[in-house]
């Protein structure tokens, strides 16, 4: 399949996602805990089916956070790695910082993606082959080139556990924030500077923002310097680093990490 008709078919998805949640009100929806303590809605459920049936095809493998994980995907040469709402504790509270995120792996490597923020009306869609686009538009990271005033996308969970303080006295304009994804995607159009999270993520939180990332320009390294590589037995990554490709080394050494 080319990459255009992929593209298609996660923009299609993303629209019928959209479509799906729009049923739902953020912020006056109930919400179970997973084994683990990790919220799960209606939402998250149904939106899971619905990029299950758009995407998969024969002989393509399927890694969600929603679906139980079998090894039947570590043979499977293109791999669809989803989250159907990213940033769920978000969209129970009713923060707008929520988003529907699918990424595309081939042979390990995220080429493909599209996260989309019903709440903030934005969709991400891009390749490594054809770039990056916000609602259709040509986008591209952050050229910033000084790390002073640059904007710092933070999680809001790991500043509310007081793991940022380390960084609040430097130069930045920290903003805690939501989901990953949505983190990675801003990251990707120009909106914002920088992201990291030296905590470890599933692939699902940031195969497709990496994809985009990566597409746009931008530099990314996973927190153990070790490569990103996708469709893994063990699905957890060390830590993420993101940024426009001239902040990335005096971003390494601001968080004390050689590349």
């Amino acid at each position: 399949m080319s990459i255009e008709k992929d593209l298609a078919k996660i923009e299609h998805a993303l629209e019928l996602a959209r479509e799906t949640v729009s049923k739902y009100t953020s912020g006056r929806i109930q919400a179970t805990l997973k084994d683990g303590g990790d919220p799960v809605t209606e939402a998250d459920v149904e939106i899971d089916k619905v990029l299950r049936k758009v995407l998969l095809e024969d002989g393509e493998g399927w890694l969600s956070e929603e679906t139980v994980d079998n090894n039947e995907r570590l043979n499977k040469h293109r791999v669809w790695i989803v989250d159907p709402i990213d940033g769920t504790r978000e969209f129970v509270a009713g923060i707008p910082e929520w988003c529907i995120s699918i990424g595309l792996v081939e042979d390990g490597k995220a080429i493909a993606g599209g996260i989309c923020n019903p709440a903030a009306d934005e969709l991400y869609l891009g390749s490594v082959q054809t770039g990056v686009t916000l609602n259709s538009k040509k986008v591209t990271t952050s050229k910033r080139s000084d790390l002073s005033g640059a904007t710092v996308l933070a999680s809001r969970s790991e500043v509310n556990r007081g793991e940022w303080e380390q960084f609040m006295a430097a130069d930045l304009k920290i903003i805690p924030m939501g989901s990953v994804a949505y983190k990675l995607a801003r990251i990707s159009a120009g909106l914002d500077d920088i992201t990291f999270t030296l905590v470890p993520k599933n692939e699902w939180d940031i195969a497709a923002g990496v994809a985009l990332v990566n597409a746009a320009g931008g530099k990314l390294m996973e927190k153990e310097k070790q490569p990103l590589v996708f469709n893994r037995e063990k699905t957890l990554i060390s830590g993420l680093i993101a940024s426009g490709p001239n902040l990335f080394e005096p971003l390494l050494d601001l968080i004390g990490i050689d590349d």
